[in-house]
């Protein structure tokens, strides 16, 4: 059975339905990550079986087997080694510095990888947030923000599910990470963001990318969508298609996390109103909160 080497530093954030871990260690004089894969087993949800589907259990090793995004435009990956057993797959990939680069660079960034070729690949994922949304459904939809004061809010959203995600499905489909959240964009190669964490690389609605990456954004969604328009090729979509892509992916986004968040801590002693506060709730509470302008616009939608 695999096992992690004594001395290797394990890093928060590694686990996942195929991800038993991350950890931090140096092979020779080269710091790297190793990261541990674990393939389906009997019982496992079919989707980690689906290459198309965001949760593909094999395609972080897909994309450094096949280096597809050794060199793409906007967003490249890090040097990756991949070892494969019969019990699953080991990556080691090359230690990224934070070059502590800003929200608006890798906005840019973004938008020059959305025009990248990625290829006729089956195991891209597609559908993300289609797919994302109907596990959510399948949970019975947001019934915990349901016994919140955002209920009529969270219904009415729900209520327009379908016909926005119609009305992304017809933007531009172009390159997308599909987390880029700024925890995964951390390193720098000339004009490049040094990019890891490929596990959702796939194609998208344009715009898609932008909207993940503003629920952790420092900077506001005017001067993200400014780069991200500056960096678009063009002919490839206009502001307002941009402008949809991020605000439906943002705003089905940051709901689905608050109501995760709530429903977690929902059934513990005390009104729901007053676990608001709780740290493993407010955090997304309040980035609900940063997307009121996008909440009202796609009410109005």
């Amino acid at each position: 059975m695999w096992e992690p080497a004594p001395g290797w530093l394990a890093m928060p954030g590694g686990t996942g339905m195929s991800t038993l871990g991350v950890w931090r260690t140096v092979v020779g004089d080269r710091p790297v990550v190793v990261k541990r894969l674990a393939a389906p087993a009997a019982g496992d949800p079919p989707e980690l079986s689906n290459p198309r589907h965001f949760a593909y259990w094999r395609r972080p090793a897909d994309v450094a087997t096949y280096g597809v995004v050794d060199a793409t435009p906007g967003l490249r990956a890090p040097r990756t080694h991949v070892e494969e057993d019969a019990d699953g797959i080991t990556l080691v990939q090359d230690w990224v510095e934070d070059a502590a680069t800003s929200g608006l660079f890798a906005a840019h960034a973004m938008a020059r990888f959305a025009a990248a070729d990625l290829g006729p690949l089956r195991w891209l994922a597609r559908d993300q947030l289609r797919d994302r949304l109907a596990r959510v459904e399948r949970g019975g939809g947001w019934r915990t923000l349901g016994r919140t004061t955002a209920a009529d809010i969270a219904d009415a959203l729900w209520r327009k599910r379908e016909r926005l995600l119609d009305a992304v499905d017809a933007l531009p489909q172009v390159a997308q990470h599909g987390d880029p959240t700024p925890a995964n964009l951390p390193g720098r190669n000339g004009d490049d963001v040094v990019a890891i964490d490929w596990s959702c690389l796939g194609t998208g609605p344009v715009g898609a990318d932008l909207g993940y990456y503003l629920l952790m954004a420092r900077e506001e969604f005017e001067p993200l969508l400014d780069a991200y328009l500056l960096g678009l090729p063009a002919g490839l979509a206009t502001r307002e298609q941009v402008v949809l892509g991020a605000q439906v992916t943002a705003v089905y986004t940051v709901v689905t996390r608050a109501e995760w968040a709530l429903a977690r801590v929902a059934g513990g002693e005390g009104a729901l109103a007053g676990k608001f506060r709780h740290p493993a709730v407010a955090p997304h509470l309040r980035a609900l909160q940063r997307q009121h302008a996008a909440v009202e616009a796609l009410l109005e939608a």
